[in-house]
């Protein structure tokens, strides 16, 4: 079961800004015929830093294979989720300084994205020559992900079987 977004930033003094560049990314303009997507297997929750890990590996190796105008690649899901610790002091004369778990309601560290299963993470849209470089983008891709992920192609089946 999921947990309910915690996203009630008027409790928090300062809240971290997400790492995610850009969402959207290649040519925006043109349609492209096949699209293929990462998706999650199971619920999970995925930090910004490794968003934005998945959105570097997946962009160099289709800028690389197709070009800048070859391809869109969209990032789907937005981090929301407020991640807090409760940092606890170690060493000689800690015992003294912290009062444990006493008003523990922690520092914000962190935001992140809670995804459901069967999800869409990262979604390119290519042309048919482009396909095989989708598909190893979205490998990679997915070596950067908390969970474990498929690939499906949701658009254009009939022209790379």
């Amino acid at each position: 079961m999921m947990v309910r977004a915690y996203t009630r930033r008027e409790y928090i003094r300062k809240t971290p800004n997400s790492r995610i560049v850009q969402y959207d990314m290649g040519n925006l303009t043109d349609e492209f015929p096949i699209s293929v997507t990462l998706s999650v297997k199971e619920g999970a929750e995925i930090t910004h830093n490794s968003l934005e890990a998945a959105r570097i590996a997946a962009n160099r190796l289709m800028i690389r294979e197709a070009g800048r105008f070859g391809y869109h690649l969209k990032i789907r899901p937005y981090p929301h989720q407020i991640v807090r610790e409760n940092p606890m002091a170690t060493g000689a004369g800690a015992d003294r300084v912290q009062s444990g778990m006493r008003n523990a309601f922690g520092k914000a560290v962190s935001v992140e994205a809670i995804v459901k299963r069967g999800q869409k993470i990262i979604t390119i849209d290519c042309n048919k020559a482009n396909f095989v470089a989708a598909k190893k983008a979205l490998k990679r891709a997915s070596m950067k992900l908390p969970a474990r992920t498929r690939i499906t192609v949701d658009k254009g089946q009939e022209l790379v079987l």
